[in-house]
């Protein structure tokens, strides 16, 4: 089985938290699509007063659990 090379450990900047805004600006995943995952439950969410905001550990598990590793021969 192939591993994932891409490390979104360090691609990722610092902090806790991000804002879906945040995230959409980072050009991870656009806004429309994290409300979709959010409201599907498929990422795990922090409410923080009326605002979702997404852990840096849920954010790293999603894209690695949606990473589909290159073939290498």
């Amino acid at each position: 089985m192939n591993s994932t090379v891409t490390n979104y450990n360090e691609l990722l900047p610092d902090g806790v938290v991000f804002s879906i805004r945040q995230i959409n600006d980072m050009g991870l995943i656009k806004s429309d699509m994290l409300k979709k995952l959010i409201y599907t439950q498929q990422i795990e969410v922090l409410k923080i007063a009326s605002k979702n905001h997404i852990s840096r550990t849920a954010l790293i598990a999603y894209l690695e659990s949606n990473t589909i590793p290159a073939q290498t021969n």
